[in-house]
């Protein structure tokens, strides 16, 4: 199969001819027909994931099709057309007989823990408890789409944020997850205030459903910005992005008993960002995480789709070849892009 591999880390990838992968008895193999480039994938490719062995595909955003089965696998079979989320759970771990799969205590990721998407062909392990169906009449592309970035802010702003119609939503940087974040906040009946630092990402937010906007590069004090919006404060506020700021101004820009969901990865010399604990104790705020969305969990958010309460598709700006990928991948941090981009083109 022809891949992106990287054998060094922060260095030029390659497109080259691997060999097909085989499933394990639990596993399926899928025909990668779409694979989203995220900003997680350029985290890896620098070094920041310890679960990364070298020389390594990337790739962990996909929607194909099934093309051979391990012998244990009782859901699905070959010409299925499915995506998964990109946290996997092993199904018998404590986590996951609790419903939270997405925390497995074996959990692997494609992309992170074995080979990914960014190739032609990828496996994955414990079919039955990841693979999500996909509706007859959702495309690849967008299907792809939803993986990380989109089923990790649903997961953020409906399970964990418990967002309801009426409320405030802070969302701090509009890439892809916080794009996704807020066309799910409007689509719940709330109301989503996107702060970036580029007028062109804002301005997108703002045709998606984003009734405000904060230029953080404009303002003196963004979190005093939020509250003015809001008058008093986010009832929920997203860290989209992954930063000492947007972390720190996420926090500082609720209301009294707020909550702050971390969804942006804060890795390498930002793993541990200060934080206004004075406003955390006095106001009574809650931090959680989110991180990922369990299969079984796609429902909800399939439905929500084929109703046409959420439209994917509107945040995919690009789509690529995977010899193209190489030089995408490497400058996903220059937040050059709005929107997603997606892989299509494989052979």
């Amino acid at each position: 199969m022809r891949a992106a591999v990287y054998e060094e880390f922060a260095k030029p990838l390659t497109v080259q001819n691997l060999a097909d992968p085989t499933p394990q008895r639990n596993g399926v193999v899928i025909q990668v027909k779409a694979n989203g480039l995220c900003r997680s994938d350029w985290h890896g490719w620098m070094g920041h994931d310890s679960d990364i062995t070298l020389p390594h595909v990337p790739g962990h955003e996909l929607a194909g099709v099934v093309v051979s089965v391990g012998k244990d696998v009782v859901k699905w079979k070959a010409g299925d057309r499915v995506t998964l989320p990109f946290v996997c759970g092993c199904g018998a771990c404590p986590q996951c007989v609790s419903g939270n799969h997405q925390v497995c205590d074996r959990q692997f990721q494609p992309g992170f823990t074995h080979w990914g998407s960014f190739a032609e062909y990828v496996a994955i392990d414990y079919a039955d408890v990841n693979l999500v169906r996909l509706p007859d009449d959702l495309d690849y592309v967008t299907a792809a789409s939803l993986g990380c970035r989109f089923a990790t802010s649903f997961r953020a702003i409906v399970a964990q944020g418990k967002v309801s119609a009426g409320q405030w939503v802070a969302v701090h940087g509009c890439g892809g997850v916080g794009l996704s974040a807020i066309m799910i906040v409007n689509a719940l009946g709330a109301k989503a205030v996107a702060v970036d630092i580029t007028d062109e990402k804002l301005d997108f937010a703002r045709s998606i459903g984003a009734v405000a906007s904060v230029n953080a590069a404009a303002v003196k004090n963004v979190a005093e910005s939020v509250r003015d919006i809001t008058k008093g404060g986010a009832h929920v506020s997203i860290d989209a992005l992954g930063s000492p700021a947007t972390c720190f101004n996420s926090i500082a820009n609720l209301r009294k008993r707020g909550k702050h969901v971390q969804v942006g990865l804060m890795l390498a010399d930002h793993c541990h960002p200060a934080v206004p604990m004075d406003k955390i104790i006095a106001n009574e705020l809650e931090i959680l995480g989110s991180h990922g969305m369990q299969a079984y969990k796609y429902q909800a958010l399939m439905e929500m789709i084929q109703a046409g309460k959420l439209q994917p598709e509107k945040l995919i700006q690009k789509t690529i070849s995977l010899d193209e990928s190489l030089e995408e991948l490497i400058n996903m941090d220059s937040f050059r892009h709005t929107g997603v981009t997606v892989i299509n083109k494989f052979s």
